[in-house]
């Protein structure tokens, strides 16, 4: 396409002797017919694919034209420059290395920035509606859109000393022996970051959930990141733990994979209670409740006959495991509440004592 319009260009100027005459109103004529291009382009083609892509549901159209638009443009007046300096005669060596050098810089440059700025705009919820709708973890997001700035940073930078025809190779042995020495220095902050892609990539566990560690730690995840893990306890304290010991220890996530918490409560009453009245008090009971969900549904089971007492197990499932506490207590309460209504007996141990007395002999 290029090349088309370099021939096509080239022939028709030949039909202006004067501008061969004057090699810098060439030059110049050509750089501002490709901002004449650009701009038709800019105003009857974008224009049309703007107007199409709004006519439909996905925004990942709208997304594409929004980020090509400007670069676009830029790129086809800094191909005009390029385009300009193959005029014959050649421009002197100092200008023809710079001037073809800082354009295809300025291109770059512009598509990096439009990376770059589009991934800083781009947020969770227009992620999502860019991919169609698609639920995204905010984790996730949040780790790809930081490694990819990184990526697009570094690219740039990477491109541009190749088109200055810097010699990468010192910079390349020094970033080696560099890097050796960060990774030594910092080994447990990178064994931090890969234990956190780690995290991110199992997905154990999510904000907002409620975990159990090995060692004994409980709470809700209030943050994940790229170093480590938060999780706030039932004390309201804040327990900060790296991802390396994460992604090596054994945890119990009792958010999934339902966000419910079965809860087990133990009940004895005395023999001869009417055991079919006791089910259905306690199974109405917990469906009073507005923290048991409803499915699967609460459940009274017989366990074991003991020895001053029936023993049963009501089986119940709260929908936020932060509520375990809090929930037991109360079923607790009001389980004693219909006892007592309903002069149901709740045994305790209890010991016979017999004095026998012992007839002693005149």
């Amino acid at each position: 396409m290029d090349l088309f319009i370099f021939t096509w260009l080239d022939g028709y100027l030949q039909g202006f002797p004067i501008l061969k005459e004057y090699d810098l109103l060439e030059r110049f004529v050509i750089v501002l017919f490709y901002a004449v291009f650009a701009k038709i382009i800019d105003l009857f083609l974008i224009r049309a694919l703007r107007s199409v892509a709004k006519r439909t549901r996905m925004h990942f159209d709208d997304f594409l034209i929004g980020f090509f638009h400007r670069p676009f443009l830029i790129t086809v007046v800094m191909v005009g420059v390029l385009h300009a300096c193959l005029v014959e005669p050649s421009l002197p060596s100092l200008y023809a290395f710079i001037i073809p050098n800082l354009s295809q810089s300025c291109i770059i440059l512009v598509w990096g920035g439009a990376f770059l700025r589009s991934l800083s705009r781009t947020d969770l919820e227009e992620g999502q509606r860019i991919l169609g709708g698609g639920s995204i973890d905010a984790d996730i997001f949040s780790l790809f859109k930081n490694v990819s700035r990184i990526v697009v940073l570094f690219s740039t930078i990477f491109w541009i000393l190749l088109v200055w025809e810097v010699n990468l190779s010192p910079l390349f042995a020094s970033a080696g022996i560099v890097g050796i020495a960060i990774a030594l220095a910092a080994k447990d902050t990178l064994a931090n970051f890969f234990g956190g892609i780690s995290v991110f990539m199992d997905r154990a566990y999510k904000v907002g959930e409620y975990i159990i560690l090995d060692s004994g730690e409980r709470g809700e995840v209030v943050e994940v990141g790229i170093r480590s893990t938060k999780i706030q306890t039932r004390d309201d304290v804040l327990i900060t733990i790296p991802n390396a010991l994460m992604a090596n220890t054994k945890i119990i996530n009792e958010s999934a994979p339902q966000p419910r918490f079965r809860i087990r409560l133990d009940i004895g009453v005395a023999y001869g209670t009417d055991l079919d009245m006791l089910e259905g008090l306690l199974l109405e009971l917990a469906n009073e409740n507005s923290q048991v969900v409803k499915q699967p549904a609460p459940r009274l089971r017989l366990r074991t006959f003991g020895d001053s007492a029936v023993n049963f197990q009501l089986l119940l499932w709260i929908k936020d495991p932060r509520e375990k506490g809090r929930q037991t207590h109360l079923l607790l309460k009001e389980i004693y509440r219909v006892f007592y209504e309903n002069d149901i007996s709740i045994p305790f141990p209890q010991r016979d004592l017999y004095i026998r007395e012992q007839k002693v002999e005149e």
